[in-house]
């Protein structure tokens, strides 16, 4: 049996397929943390623990025998539910293309903010420690004037650098710091993002689950997001009048190189 159990769904072919393209155009637009870490994976919901290639010394169960305990880090499972009215689905087999899929939206922006906030700030209870808080570098600190974040970003840029640690770079940054951004236009007309984009040589990504920013090197190797089962869509249960859906993966992320990361502290 599917573990996602859709065959159990009172929806038709195209209601899934209507769903399921209205999620992929809405969460990817929150999955930051995928646009900068490297992504490996998927490797399917049962991969459950990522190998770590290290032993720590333990008693052995007898007398001269030497045991080591081989270090692994389990993957978390993250699940957002949400409800798609039976109306709504009659109407998409009905053929209409403007239907309103309840709670699908807040269920993939928390999902989105979920995986961003797990790779950023980590996740004590699943044992991960985020981006911001591994680096090895004093944090710059980042000015509320938005027309200065060119010369804390080319600060951030030079401790990498100073540190051997190639580009391109890029820039996650909050919400509210992106669109001052994008708002904003240096003297002569040019606009600062773009100038942003030529001292990275990278992106500059909106990310929902951040405070302040972070630039980080994106040259491989550092960063890694390892997905068990990627973002899939599965049923739970319905009624007369709804259906419950849920969105769900697994993952776990790991900090490779502390030096390869410099906060921008708001």
């Amino acid at each position: 049996m599917d573990r996602l159990l859709r065959a159990l769904a009172p929806i038709s072919e195209s209601g899934w397929s209507a769903i399921e393209a209205e999620a992929k155009s809405r969460i990817t637009t929150f999955l930051a943390a995928r646009k900068l870490v490297d992504f490996d994976g998927p490797h399917g919901w049962d991969h459950s623990v990522v190998d770590l290639g290290r032993a720590d010394a333990v008693s052995g169960p007898v007398n001269d025998v030497e045991a080591r305990l081989r270090r692994v880090m389990p993957l978390v499972e993250l699940r957002v539910p949400f409800t798609v009215s039976r109306r709504e689905l009659d109407d998409i087999d009905r053929g209409a293309s403007d239907a309103d899929f309840g709670g699908l939206d807040v269920a993939t922006a928390r999902l989105g903010l979920a995986e961003n906030t797990l790779v950023f700030r980590g996740h004590d209870a699943a044992g991960i420690s985020g981006l911001l808080d591994s680096s090895a570098h004093e944090a710059v600190r980042l000015e509320k004037k938005v027309s200065q974040y060119p010369t804390f970003v080319a600060k951030a840029v030079d401790v990498l650098r100073e540190s051997g640690i190639s580009g391109p770079y890029g820039l996650a940054i909050a919400p509210e710091g992106y669109t001052g951004i994008i708002e904003t236009t240096e003297h002569g007309g040019y606009p600062l993002l773009d100038h942003l984009h030529q001292i990275l040589d990278g992106p500059v990504v909106w990310t929902p689950g951040i405070e302040g920013a972070a630039v980080l090197s994106l040259r491989g190797g550092d960063f890694v997001m390892d997905v068990g089962q990627d973002i899939s869509m599965g049923y739970l249960a319905h009624d007369a009048e709804n259906v419950t859906l849920y969105l769900e993966e697994s993952l776990t992320f790991r900090v490779l190189e502390r030096d390869a990361v410099v906060v921008l502290s708001s």
